[in-house]
């Protein structure tokens, strides 16, 4: 037994020492052979080394070496073999140890890997090592551990890209992260803050790097960044922008509101709203009509009325005999009033001989025919007093008639101090002063003449016989209140025929005047007949396939041809006028004209594309407290409403700026908007204006205060007459917002300077009732001051003309003139741009270049899910209402953009409308950083394409 076990040490050792001899020769010839044998054997036979330690996979980051190491036991040594070589044993840091609880050896051993090695090593796999420990019974071989160079590359090989998703809708964010070694990990940033998926159920990170968020919620919108990281760097993504937007829905019907007439046949709309919910974050707007309309039929209450009264009956015993009437022609229906009066009628029917107690004369006694007696006597003397006062007042008149005064002037300026009572009576026939001496006119039944009237002194050198007051009226009565109201009773219009008379005036002072020549003429009432007028303005352009645009000078009308509306090929002269005489259209009941008659033609004209008319109006725009229509003469002369401005119309299209509504249209005509004040606090916007003139008389300045419809047109009348009478405007006019609350409009001078003028009487403040200010019908309407100097040398004024609505708003205009022309200072009337160029053709009308508005119907045009198509265009633009009209357009966005060329006409550029697409988001075009040359280069290139 001993002997097999020494023979089996020895081949131990023999082998041994054989390896040794081998691994030396094999890294190192010429070197050590290697270590001496354990002086002892482990006590367990048979025991082959146990790695306690492997070496690990490592990375090398930068250029800093790496160490592998292993650790085993029992082993007499352990050497690292890389790529299949073994390292060489000075390379190998080696420490020894003793097991304290098996007694074994332990011995661990350490290499560097750098850099260079792993990059010079070309193989078929990665850098490796492994480790070799061995005993004297055997050899075992650690795992190999991979040694690879850390990287993470720059870029992302997929960013996460932005996105727009409904409400509860699935949002998934892709993520590739840089290809790098070890792999990156990924972590997800929103606005810059990690997202922890744990806590959140509705997200998910772990697929495949990709950000799943399973019901989007508003909260959900925001930047998202992917981080991806290593041992060696980290990397951030491009940030994508998540908005989750909410599609409008509409709320519920309101109820259908009361007929809007009292009775006959009216309409009753309901309204919705797109608030349920409303559209958020670019949301579509709701589709389909806001207001509906259904007719509605009242029952009209009918008065009742009498029929004819019966005959008498037959006289009864008591002296009396009835007749009746019934109520019944017709009835009262439907609430209305029953008849007023007495349905039975009594009288005596024996011609008074049934005077007392109801008993016939021969029955009465002699005492009471006495009596009788006695009231006969009573009665004749009552007879013969009224015949006699009857009488004295016949030869009153009949000396009156004699005179030489064809009017009766009552003064009571003693009594008043102030203003006087007028009583311009009918003169007898043959007086040479009654204006149609064989006409009587009947002044129960008579016209309103609403002016106000300026009355001046009698010491004046103009009566009230000048033809500018007698002229337009015949008979007349004439009241001039203390409360400043001055109206007009006027009976059929008749000729005068003018002499010179002497003149009773109310201050008392009789004196002479003769008629003066007409060139030297002043009207003593200024009132609009004595204004020159004219019928229409009128304005023409020839256009052809190119379109253009049509403006009337210094009046806010303009009109719009859209590029292709007229076919090509074809070219029509297009004219358009505004009518200045009397309005043809006559306002019914409460409804109120408020703007011009324009008219466009001509009417057999036909556009394929709507064309765009802009009208300005007067009127204080809101929905709460005006229903204004737009209105269109037929070729009858009547006129028929097209539409209201607040109904959906797929005919037409309406849209209401504060001073102007601008109409799509594609029949031309003559168009007005009227407007039915719906609560008081409707308004319209007057224009308030100062003129300055001297008089005939050189201490004389007459002053003309202007209250017009605010439209530049009305005003535009105004500068024209002016012009023609050789009045300068003294201040820059102002805005008046006129009530409609029954409430008059009053005029006052105010701070006169003492000393240096004075003005005539009757004239410091003058007041004008509602309905004249109005139902003006854009006429112009004015008061006149007469100032008068004290001395030649004043040539400075200064005043205040206050003009208010009772109860209403008011404004000052501070007049600081001098009367001398060549030191007056010129204050411009108009300053608007369309005044040099009334008609433009072709690419130089329209402010966006055609080419661009190509892109843009081409972008818009198209059905978008997301909503951003012509609909969000139109509400980016301010076009929130009748959205069905443009759908039924060929293109939605072309016409959209022919509105905003129309309100758009006065700005200098493009800004609007590029940052609308810009919100919108679905463009890159900067409109607002085109330059003029760049506009003339478009308009030059595409007039060229088209052989212009």
């Amino acid at each position: 037994m001993i002997l097999v076990l020494v023979k089996a040490l020895s081949d131990v050792c023999a082998g041994t020492s054989g390896f040794l001899l081998d691994f030396s020769s094999r890294t190192s010839p010429g070197t050590d052979n290697g270590e001496a044998l354990p002086e002892s054997i482990p006590s367990a036979p048979g025991t082959l080394p146990h790695f306690i330690e492997e070496p690990d996979d490592a990375y090398i980051i930068k250029s800093n070496p790496i160490a592998l190491r292993c650790k085993a036991r029992p082993a007499m040594q352990i050497f690292f073999k890389c790529n299949g070589e073994w390292v060489h044993q000075n390379e190998h840091v080696s420490e020894e140890s003793l097991d304290k609880s098996s007694g074994l050896k332990v011995r661990e051993v350490f290499i560097n890997v750098t850099r260079q090695q792993v990059e010079d090593f070309h193989g078929p796999e990665d850098y490796w090592c492994q480790c070799v420990a061995w005993s004297h019974l055997g050899t075992s071989k650690s795992r190999k551990a991979s040694v690879r160079i850390a990287y993470l590359r720059k870029n992302f090989e997929q960013d996460p890209q932005g996105r727009e998703v409904p409400i509860e809708g699935m949002i998934v964010l892709h993520c590739r992260p840089p290809e790098g070694v070890p792999a990156a990990e990924v972590e997800w940033l929103k606005n810059e803050e990690p997202i922890d998926s744990e806590q959140d159920e509705n997200i998910d990170t772990r697929a495949d790097h990709n950000l799943i968020i399973r019901q989007a919620r508003l909260s959900d919108s925001g930047n998202y960044t992917c981080m991806a990281a290593n041992i060696v760097a980290k990397r951030r993504s491009l940030s994508a922008t998540v908005v989750v937007y909410v599609n409008g829905g509409w709320s519920s019907w309101t109820e259908w509101s009361a007929c809007n007439v009292r009775c006959g046949r009216g309409w009753q709309k309901r309204s919705r709203t797109c608030t349920n919910p409303a559209p958020l974050n670019g949301g579509a707007f709701c589709e389909g009509m806001s207001v509906q309309k259904i007719t509605c039929t009242s029952l009209c209450p009918v008065d009742g009325s009498w029929e004819v009264w019966s005959e008498w009956s037959v006289c009864s015993p008591e002296c009396e005999h009835l007749r009746i009437r019934e109520c019944t022609a017709p009835p009262p229906r439907n609430g209305g009033k029953f008849c007023e009066g007495l349905s039975q009628e009594s009288e005596n029917c024996t011609d008074g001989l049934c005077i007392l107690d109801k008993k016939p004369l021969h029955e009465i006694k002699p005492q009471s025919i006495e009596n009788a007696s006695d009231i006969a006597l009573y009665s004749g003397l009552g007879a013969a007093v009224v015949a006699v006062a009857v009488l004295v007042i016949g030869v009153t008149l009949y000396r009156r008639s004699q005179s030489d005064y064809g009017v009766d002037v009552i003064d009571s300026s003693a009594l008043t101090g102030g203003f006087q009572t007028f009583n311009f009576k009918t003169v007898r026939q043959g007086n040479s002063l009654l204006l149609n001496s064989a006409m009587q006119p009947d002044l129960t039944v008579s016209r309103t003449y609403s002016g106000p009237i300026c009355l001046q002194d009698p010491l004046d050198k103009e009566l009230m016989t000048e033809s500018s007051l007698f002229n337009p009226l015949s008979d007349i009565k004439v009241k001039v209140q203390s409360s400043f109201m001055v109206s007009l009773g006027v009976s059929e219009r008749a000729e005068y025929h003018g002499k010179n008379h002497s003149r009773t005036f109310p201050h008392g002072n009789n004196h002479s005047f003769s008629t003066m020549h007409p060139r030297n003429k002043t009207p003593y009432i200024q009132n609009l007949s004595s204004l020159p007028t004219r019928t229409e303005l009128r304005t023409t352009g020839v256009f052809g396939h190119l379109g253009g645009r049509l403006v009337m000078p210094n009046t806010g009308v303009s009109l719009l041809i859209p590029h292709g509306a007229i076919p090509e090929e074809n070219s029509w002269e297009i004219y358009m006028s505004i009518n200045q005489g009397e309005p043809s259209l006559q306002s019914d009941g409460s409804e109120v004209l408020l703007s011009p008659e324009v008219t466009c033609g001509p009417p057999d004209m036909i556009v394929t594309t709507p064309f765009a008319l802009t009208i300005p109006h007067c009127a204080d725009v809101s929905s709460e407290h005006w229903n204004i229509h737009l209105k269109k003469r037929t070729q009858q002369g009547k006129w028929e409403e097209v539409m209201s401005v607040e109904d959906e119309s797929t005919s037409c299209y309406c849209l209401l700026d504060p001073f102007a509504c601008h109409v799509l249209l594609d029949s031309f005509g003559t168009y007005a908007l009227t407007g039915e004040p719906i609560t008081d606090c409707a308004v319209k916007q007057l224009k308030v204006a100062v003129f300055g003139c001297m008089s005939c008389n050189s201490l004389d300045y007459n002053l003309r205060v202007y209250c017009v419809d605010n439209t530049p047109c009305a005003f535009q009348e105004v500068v024209s007459d002016e012009r023609h009478q050789g009045g300068q405007l003294l201040e820059e006019p102002k805005l008046l917002h006129f009530k409609g609350n029954t409430f008059s409009l009053q005029i006052s001078v105010l701070d006169i300077p003492p000393f240096l003028w004075r003005i005539k009487p009757f004239t410091a403040c003058q007041e004008v009732p509602f309905s004249r200010v109005w139902c003006s019908n854009r006429q112009p309407l004015h008061c006149a001051f007469s100032l008068e100097r004290y001395t030649p040398t004043t040539t400075q004024l200064s005043c205040k003309i206050c003009i208010r609505q009772l109860k209403g708003h008011e404004q000052i205009l501070q007049v600081q003139t001098s009367i001398l022309e060549n030191e007056r200072e010129t204050i411009t009337f108009f300053t608007q741009e369309d005044s040099t160029f009334p008609a433009q053709t072709g690419p130089k009308a329209f402010k966006i270049p055609y080419s661009i508005r190509q892109r843009i119907c081409a972008t818009f045009d198209t059905p978008n899910a997301k909503g951003k198509d012509w609909q969000m265009l139109a509400q980016k633009n301010s076009i929130n209402r009748n959205l069905s009209y443009f759908a039924t357009q060929s293109s939605p966005s072309a016409v959209i953009l022919n509105l905003w060329e129309a309100r758009h006409q006065h700005d200098g550029d493009l800004d609007s409308l590029a940052c609308a697409l810009e919100e919108i988001g679905r463009t890159h075009m900067k409109l607002s950083n085109i330059s003029e040359s760049q506009l003339d280069e478009a308009d030059f290139n595409y007039s060229r394409q088209n052989g212009l």
